[in-house]
């Protein structure tokens, strides 16, 4: 995507999210990051990185994960899974939403959502989930399973998402009681079981932990996956600003509160972004993920967030190389919105949900008990 100045600035907030899976979000980024290769998997590596993003200000971090190592050639081969990684940054943070990818199509359901409250648990309300479902053969080898078709495993996503909204509402607020008297923890009256039937699996809860804090974990779903509805937060990986905004536009139709787009980022640092760009590409080729990919001088990137503001919610930034972009983002880019009233840091203690905007869920057993009674 090319730089795109406007003459309109808006005083609509852009939300911003930031990937720290590794290195970067470039297969080569390990050979241009300054640093071991072992290092990028170190919890040092992990904690410097979530530090840096929560000081700046972003709304949130993302840590990527697949069932299979990112790379079988001398680029990254592996990876810790992306549930600690975000259970490890969740005690070391207290205001950065934290997201790691976990798939629907190689996760048992129950575990999934007890995993993600758990998080949210750790955290104090600032959990989110990147929906993933990994579908290539040897993604499904790994469970011992054959990959569905395409719309098969779409369909198992939206299951599992609907199955964890369910489990998540299996406690009630109210349900831990702690009554030392009678020696009850809970009120078995507001637990409940759910009973989910999918199209491969079924689920019969309660969950094994009460409710998330925010009521609902944060769920973030790629848009290529089409469930739009289920989702918080839809993610668009369109090449371009109209392409993006016309996809945000379905994506509120169809119930969704937000809409992030997708920005691969190349920066100019000591040497230009094309030139950073190329050496890269000289070691590995970076496989086209039709997001947009934004290439140059950090003004030029601030403009393009500036242009983005009417048409989405907020941008997911892939920085190509950590230790090299997301030092420019945070010196020269976050500033300069905020400048411009475009973006504001989270308030320390906040949950997520209140970072971006989203409402507490009611919980629907409490409701349908209230309007029964």
């Amino acid at each position: 995507m090319t730089d795109r100045p406007t003459d309109h600035p808006t005083d609509r907030r852009l939300l911003l999210a930031v990937e720290l899976d590794g290195d970067g979000a470039h297969p080569a980024a390990w050979r241009h990051s300054g640093r071991p290769p072992a290092e990028a998997l170190t919890a040092a590596a992990l904690r410097r990185a979530v530090a840096d993003a929560e000081a700046a200000g972003f709304a949130l971090a993302t840590f990527a994960d697949g069932p299979l190592p990112p790379s079988s050639t001398t680029d990254a081969a592996g990876r810790l899974e992306a549930g600690v990684r975000a259970a490890y940054a969740a005690l070391l943070t207290d205001r950065i939403g934290l997201a790691p990818t976990l798939h629907a199509t190689t996760t048992e359901p129950f575990h999934l959502a007890t995993q993600l409250a758990g998080l949210d648990h750790a955290s104090r309300g600032r959990a989110a989930w990147v929906t993933g479902a990994a579908n290539g053969a040897g993604d499904l080898a790994t469970i011992g399973a054959q990959p569905p078709a395409p719309q098969a495993a779409r369909r198992e996503a939206a299951d599992v998402v609907e199955a964890a909204r369910l489990l998540w509402d299996s406690w009630q607020d109210d349900a831990v009681i702690r009554d030392v008297a009678t020696g009850r923890y809970l009120d078995s009256g507001r637990v409940h079981h759910v009973n989910y039937t999918g199209a491969t699996f079924t689920v019969s809860g309660p969950l094994i932990t009460p409710r998330p804090p925010q009521g609902q974990v944060v769920v973030l779903a790629p848009a290529d996956l089409e469930i739009d509805a289920l989702a918080d937060v839809v993610l668009i990986n369109e090449p371009d600003a109209d392409a993006i905004a016309r996809r945000a536009e379905r994506a509120r139709s169809a119930g969704a509160p937000l809409a992030f787009a997708e920005v691969e980022v190349v920066l100019d640092a000591a040497e230009p972004g094309e030139r950073r760009l190329a050496a890269l590409d000289a070691a590995t080729a970076w496989p086209d993920s039709r997001r947009s990919r934004y290439i140059g001088p950090a003004r030029g990137l601030v403009a393009l967030l500036r242009s983005l503001a009417p048409a989405v919610d907020g941008v997911r930034l892939h920085p190509a190389v950590l230790t090299v972009d997301l030092p420019v983002l945070i010196r020269e880019v976050l500033p300069a919105l905020a400048a411009e009233g475009l973006h504001t840091a989270p308030e320390p203690g906040a949950t997520l949900r209140t970072t971006l905007g989203l409402p507490r869920p009611e919980n629907r057993f409490a409701v349908a008990a209230s309007t029964t009674a």
